[in-house]
């Protein structure tokens, strides 16, 4: 995907559709806890947790900053992350 560039910290099977191309969980970096500690509060990144709505309401763990996405929606979300930002999506 020109532009984006997608991080992944935890994932189980993870596949994102965006203007028609698909991005499975192995062509995506991915990152430790520690490197995405270090970029939070950095304006180029997006936190995005995408676990679902029942896991994410009863978890005491959350990011700080993080945006709650439905990850069966993708299409319905993806296109309000702009292009040139760094997008890490979370579900864990």
């Amino acid at each position: 995907m020109k532009g984006i560039t997608w991080m992944v910290v935890l994932a189980g099977v993870v596949v994102i559709s965006l203007s028609s191309q698909a991005i499975a969980i192995a062509d995506v970096a991915r990152i430790t806890a520690e490197e995405l500690n270090a970029k939070l509060g950095d304006p180029d990144v997006i936190v995005l947790d995408v676990r679902r709505a029942a896991h994410w309401k009863v978890s005491d763990q959350k990011i700080a900053g993080a945006v709650r996405e439905d990850p069966k929606a993708v299409q319905s979300w993806a296109g309000r992350y702009v292009r040139d930002k760094t997008l890490v999506l979370y579900c864990a």
